[in-house]
């Protein structure tokens, strides 16, 4: 009966970061719609969405710290409550990325629209499937599609280059133009940091499967010691 309970507080834990997760998605996925568009309605959507983030935040790490401390969780499970803290402060700093990006567009709708010589639609398009895949790893418990996604950084991070490189150019030759440059600078850089975000969670999904930590080394030690105990 003890186990069944512990399983039914694990389910819990795994439904409710897929609630954050969908939180998550829907903001970044209005905040390009809001740059794509120029709509400050969709801009107060992901403004409005923050305070929800935030609290299933804080309710998820507060159930994942529960576990932890009135449970015996076997090497798997503490290593899913362990990825489960870090995915879930992932996906709220994902929410923060959106919200930076509408604080931008607000900036854009103020001051006359420029043809810049970025793709922020294509770039938004890659950052944003990656934390896609991601989650899809996650719930369909694939550590092949979680690899796939460390293989997209790669290339979120040289369009950010290109971006703070062309734009820096753009505004040596047209100064005129340097507040939107500006702020196309920073939704660039806050795009990369979604992908970063999703590499991180990934890892992470790695980390819970296999116990292979391809990011830091302390979480295995801690799960190595746990099922040595165990023995």
């Amino acid at each position: 009966m003890i186990r069944i309970n512990f399983q039914q507080k694990l389910d819990e834990l795994r439904e409710r970061l897929l609630v954050m997760a969908g939180l998550v998605e829907q903001a970044i996925q209005r905040s390009i719609e809001a740059y794509e568009e120029r709509d400050p309605r969709l801009c107060d959507l992901v403004t409005m969405s923050e305070p929800a983030i935030d609290r299933m935040e804080r309710e998820i790490d507060h159930l994942a710290l529960d576990l932890l401390a009135m449970e015996q969780p076997t090497a798997v499970d503490l290593r899913f409550i362990l990825a489960v803290i870090r995915i879930n402060a992932d996906l709220e700093r994902v929410g923060d990325m959106a919200v930076n990006i509408v604080k931008r567009v607000r900036e854009l709708q103020s001051i006359p629209e420029a043809d810049l010589p970025v793709d922020i639609p294509k770039l938004a398009e890659l950052a944003s499937n990656m934390v896609r895949t991601a989650l899809q790893a996650f719930i369909n418990r694939d550590e092949t599609v979680a690899n796939a996604v460390l293989e997209m950084d790669d290339e979120v991070d040289q369009m950010n280059h290109e971006a703070f490189h062309t734009l820096g150019e753009l505004i040596k030759g047209h100064p005129e133009l340097t507040h939107q440059a500006l702020n196309a600078l920073v939704i660039s850089r806050n795009l990369e940091r979604v992908g970063d975000h999703a590499t991180n969670i990934a890892e992470d999904v790695i980390f819970w499967l296999s116990g292979a930590d391809v990011r830091h080394h302390i979480l295995s030690q801690i799960t190595d010691l746990t099922a040595e105990n165990q023995q």
